[in-house]
């Protein structure tokens, strides 16, 4: 009965409901050759050989990649399918050679080489050809072996990281006495062989919250930050139970240290810029070169940005391995590579693959949901490191460009 009223009704909400499905597949089919029309460039970040700054210095240089605007009116998003900008940071070691790169769309290649120097003035600023194209992998047959995974945050987007600051290496202290989080990754990355290589890539977007009218995942972290504070205020308020009735003063708070170091944090983290993140690691190695035991050292790499009581950089969409040896955090060993599972496995490490080489997140074919990072963690886990990080095979600028003098005759 239910079913022949609906069909009786049909000529009401079926051509709402086809021109819903009719408006979706306008704006992905104008956001799609929006997309495909965009020139894209990889610049890579030759790090000079001393670095006296501390991580805010990438601050100042991840606010030029805060990019709001290119689709502020209704025209822009849904007529001609633009979206604003996004990038991507990546730490790259190629047989134990670590790289920085950033990638970009042409059009914003000037604005983040001007930053870099602005901040780096010794450093160097190349557009080079995509690394990714130099590895041929593929589902069968490539002689490539990859391992790969994605990334999110154990906790809710509020809930910050270990940074810098938790380091205090925004207090500038003597080269002898930093401890820079990045090193543990760099050192892992300098200690791989030949045939091996190991991706890192952040993928970046400004945060417009609520108002976000160009995704599906509208987080609004700063005002759930405020709400996470709420509730711990609430719990403790709860835990010291009714006030007493002989007119004493009454405090209401009954915080722990750990509410208080909580609150604390969650209060500077919201108060700073957010991006929209995306997270992928891959180690890759020739099958004669593969090294299972370089699987627990990549994640190990991420460890230090996490704590106990805040919060913490977690895989996700784990491939899983073919070799017996590579029983790590929950991989299974018992995959065939010639079996349905194996098929399986191959096919999600192809579009891990895929997404990575083009850097995509954030729409379709691989649109995944983000989470939030502040500033201060971006550039915590991507900065340019100072002579602490003295891993051999980090190549670092050995000498300083001079503008030639004045009087030279010509």
């Amino acid at each position: 009965m239910l079913f022949e009223r609906a069909f009786e009704l049909a000529p009401f909400w079926l051509p709402v409901g086809l021109g819903f499905i009719f408006w979706d597949m306008w704006v992905s089919y104008r956001r799609a050759l929006f997309l495909s029309k965009q020139e894209y460039a990889l610049l890579e970040i030759k790090v000079p050989k001393d670095v006296f700054k501390s991580p805010l210095a990438m601050e100042l240089v991840l606010q030029g990649v805060y990019v709001t605007f290119g689709e502020s009116t209704w025209y822009d998003r849904y007529i001609l399918g633009k979206v604003r900008a996004w990038f991507s940071l990546e730490i790259v070691s190629i047989e134990g050679n670590i790289r920085f790169f950033i990638w970009t769309r042409k059009g914003f290649k000037q604005s983040v080489e001007s930053r870099i120097y602005s901040q780096y003035p010794t450093a160097e600023v190349y557009e080079v050809p995509d690394y990714t194209a130099d590895v041929p992998y593929a589902k069968t047959g490539s002689g490539w072996v990859l391992w790969g995974s994605e990334f999110k945050l154990a906790k809710g987007d509020p809930y910050p990281i270990k940074t810098y600051v938790d380091y205090n290496l925004d207090k500038d202290p003597k080269e002898e006495y930093k401890i820079d989080p990045i090193t543990p990754m760099l050192e892992y990355m300098g200690s791989i062989g030949r045939n091996e290589q190991v991706w890192f890539q952040i993928l970046v977007r400004a945060n417009k919250g609520k108002k976000d009218p160009t995704s599906h995942w509208k987080t609004a972290w700063q005002d759930e930050g405020k709400k996470t504070i709420e509730d711990i205020m609430k719990q403790a308020k709860e835990r010291s139970g009714p006030p007493p009735e002989d007119g004493e003063d009454y405090r209401f708070s009954n915080l722990t240290e750990g509410d208080r170091n909580a609150i604390k944090a969650i209060e500077r983290n919201i108060s700073k810029i957010g991006f929209d993140c995306g997270m992928r690691a891959f180690y890759l190695a020739k099958e004669e070169s593969f090294n299972g035991l370089n699987i627990p050292g990549l994640l190990g790499s991420l460890r230090q940005y996490g704590s106990n009581d805040l919060n913490s950089i977690i895989p996700q969409r784990v491939t899983q391995s073919d070799f017996p040896w590579q029983n790590y955090v929950g991989l299974r060993s018992d995959v065939k590579p010639f079996s349905f599972r194996g098929a399986l496995v191959e096919e999600l490490k192809w579009k891990l693959f895929d997404a990575y080489r083009h850097r995509s997140w954030y729409f379709p074919p691989y649109e995944r949901k983000p989470f939030v990072l502040n500033i201060e963690e971006l550039a915590t886990i991507f900065h340019f490191p100072g002579r602490v990080a003295e891993t051999p095979t980090f190549k670092r600028i050995e000498s300083k460009k001079a503008e030639p003098p004045p009087n030279l005759p010509l």
